[in-house]
């Protein structure tokens, strides 16, 4: 077995979250700590991103470009149905889907993008 390091604090918040009992000892433990991470967390509620949803890429010349009138149809490098990207801030975090909402088009997202930091 790999030597891993666990965060026990992580660990009952996952837990806590899906409702299992966490390690911390005493029943209430884990209800304790994601209430005081949420507490924590309140410092970066305010502060704005940019959140992009991506449904493909073209590349065309600028005069290509400057043809395009009402009605043009700009053919994307993506098929139907294909997940789109989501980025924040400029860095993909997420894959997902268009959805439509009350009249509206929504993003649902179906995969977590997990990026290595080394």
């Amino acid at each position: 077995m790999a030597d891993e390091k666990v965060n026990l604090d992580e660990l009952d918040m996952a837990k806590a979250m899906a409702g299992e009992p966490s390690l911390g000892g005493g029943g209430n433990a884990g209800a304790e700590r994601q209430a005081r991470t949420a507490k924590e967390l309140e410092a970066v509620y305010d502060i704005p991103v940019t959140v992009s949803a991506v449904l493909g890429k073209a590349t065309m010349q600028v005069n290509q470009l400057l043809k395009l009138g009402r009605g043009a149809v700009v053919e994307l490098d993506r098929k139907v149905g294909e997940a789109i990207d989501i980025y924040v801030n400029n860095r993909l975090v997420a894959r997902g889907e268009v959805v439509v909402v009350d009249e509206r088009l929504g993003v649902t997202m179906t995969e977590i993008v997990k990026v290595d930091r080394s």
